[in-house]
């Protein structure tokens, strides 16, 4: 049987207008990093044009080799800039950072990602951006996640009520980066119809002991 992890794994359940604390396991996943406006940079297009061949290896030799095929999972990315005001309210996407990301279920071992990865560089043409694309851990631990269904440049006023209400309210704060993750195919839906999960990393923010007052000889 083919396993679809994006009905199978609870990171990829969300609705919109709810937000969820969710506590989830260590993964990983191919990972291309990089900078700058994904509609404009080309740094963008070729991260995808590595990362995909690498993904469909990877299907290919889990299916030839351990007898277990997989659906390719959605496509992930972390955004993070020097001045987050200019991801979550200004959207200057020039200055924004990324990791573009694509799972890897837990029974593919390492070195067959390895394998898989060699495969793809006797590939002709090579993909430019293949030797930066490499098998990222990532343990994210507790987050709140919740479903955005709009255009991408819709997301500011969402991003603003989990990072200033929801996350403070539940006695947290944001570690980590800003995570997404891409349910709906951008060149296929309609923007109105885009259904993105948005994932925030926290971690509870710790009470500030009481400070004891001090003696001073006069």
């Amino acid at each position: 049987m083919k396993v679809d992890l994006k009905k199978e794994l609870d990171d990829y359940r969300a609705r919109p207008g709810e937000f969820r604390f969710l506590d989830l396991p260590p993964r990983r996943y191919l990972a291309v990093d990089g900078h700058g406006d994904p509609n404009t940079a080309p740094e963008y297009a070729a991260a995808l044009g590595a990362l995909y061949p690498a993904a469909y290896a990877v299907k290919a030799l889990a299916r030839a080799e351990l007898d277990r095929d997989h659906v390719v999972p959605p496509l992930e990315a972390l955004w993070w800039a020097d001045d987050m005001e200019r991801f979550t309210t200004a959207r200057d996407k020039s200055q924004w950072s990324w990791t573009v990301l694509l799972l890897v279920p837990d029974w593919v071992p390492d070195e067959l990602v390895s394998r898989a990865l060699e495969r793809v560089g006797r590939k002709r043409p090579r993909p430019a951006a293949l030797d930066a694309v490499r098998l990222l851990g990532l343990a994210e631990g507790r987050c709140v996640q919740t479903l955005h269904v709009g255009p991408y440049d819709d997301e500011g006023p969402v991003l603003a009520r989990l990072h200033d209400e929801v996350v403070p309210e539940a006695g947290m704060r944001p570690t980590g980066k800003h995570h997404e993750i891409y349910l709906s195919d951008p060149r296929r839906v309609d923007s109105a119809r885009l259904r993105t999960i948005l994932r925030q990393p926290v971690e509870p923010v710790e009470p500030v002991a009481p400070v004891a007052p001090v003696a001073v000889a006069t």
